[in-house]
């Protein structure tokens, strides 16, 4: 048996993390107190077949995996499936949409959405996808780990090194670019939603993802960017005039968190699992964390089992 030091406890190092101690291995997280990683702002998401719209077709492939594998390790993951919208101005998007993407239906949105009625004439359901709040998720398996006695902390790992830092390990890895993502978290008890909903604009699409107790979370623009500093104006403006076209309900709103994160991307903007200069790692998962790190924490678990002589 082998001891493991991940590095990084986003979504990549908790679901390494969570595989090994699986396994049975010796396993540590090895993290910055003060760091937040960018999964802390991620949508959660779990929607394979929208992100075909602009992904390469293995996220669409690999993807797939992901709802089932969440369910099987926390509870909250909700299949509700992903409403697609578009104001009549922009219904072309909506064709285009709809062209470049499978397993899905035109619908009335508000025979989804009641709440949507008189707001959009057609819609395209994604009946199959699934979302969960990432933070819970991650306590869930923060949680469970330390109940294996899996111990997270901010010292000199002991073992053989996993790196899962995302955009902080870009000093090892020079090939990592930062792409920044603002997102808001709003809280109204105005409308409910049971499922993301995704609005299509040609300058800035949007997307609101329902959380409990009448939060919802408003993201994200994509920014070619290592600056982490906090949301920008024209950001705030822009997800906040999305949001009102969605519902004009969202104006009373009340903003109660904005943030930030860097997420790590390769050029092609898939993730990988490498091994160099004798660590491993995965990183790479660019903007399909939560959808993403199962399948490559599974792919990283075969890879240690091919070349178990690296292990020492």
């Amino acid at each position: 048996m082998s001891r493991w030091s991940v590095l990084g406890s986003g979504v990549a190092g908790l679901c390494v993390a969570t595989l090994l101690a699986e396994r049975g291995e010796t396993v540590e997280i090895v993290t910055r107190p003060d760091c937040r990683a960018a999964s802390h702002w991620a949508g959660g998401m779990l929607a394979p077949w929208c992100e075909a719209e602009s992904a390469p077709p293995q996220v669409i492939e690999w993807g797939q995996h992901a709802a089932g594998w969440w369910a099987r390790r926390v509870e909250g993951v909700v299949q509700h499936g992903t409403l697609v919208v578009a104001p009549p101005r922009d219904s072309r998007e909506l064709t285009r949409f709809a062209s470049m993407t499978q397993q899905h239906q035109w619908v009335a949105p508000a025979e989804i959405e009641p709440e949507l009625e008189n707001r959009f004439a057609r819609g395209l359901f994604f009946a199959a996808e699934a979302h969960l709040d990432p933070r819970h998720a991650m306590q869930q398996l923060r949680d469970k780990l330390q109940q294996a006695e899996v111990a997270i902390h901010s010292g000199q790992p002991s073992g053989q090194i996993i790196d899962c830092r995302g955009i902080h390990a870009a000093q090892q890895q020079p090939a990592l670019r930062a792409v920044r993502g603002e997102m808001l978290i709003l809280h109204t008890p105005e409308i409910h939603f049971s499922r993301p909903v995704r609005l299509l604009h040609p300058r800035f699409p949007c997307y609101l993802v329902p959380r409990a107790d009448g939060h919802f979370m408003l993201g994200a623009t994509m920014v070619e960017s290592h600056d982490s500093s906090a949301i920008s104006a024209r950001a705030m403006m822009e997800l906040l005039s999305a949001a009102y076209t969605l519902h004009p309900a969202l104006a009373e709103a009340r903003i109660v968190e904005s943030g930030t994160g860097l997420r790590p991307a390769y050029h092609h903007n898939l993730p990988e699992v490498r091994y160099e200069e004798g660590r491993f790692s995965l990183n790479g998962l660019y903007r399909h964390g939560f959808l993403l790190a199962p399948i490559m924490a599974e792919k990283l678990m075969q890879q240690l089992t091919q070349e178990g002589n690296h292990a020492s």
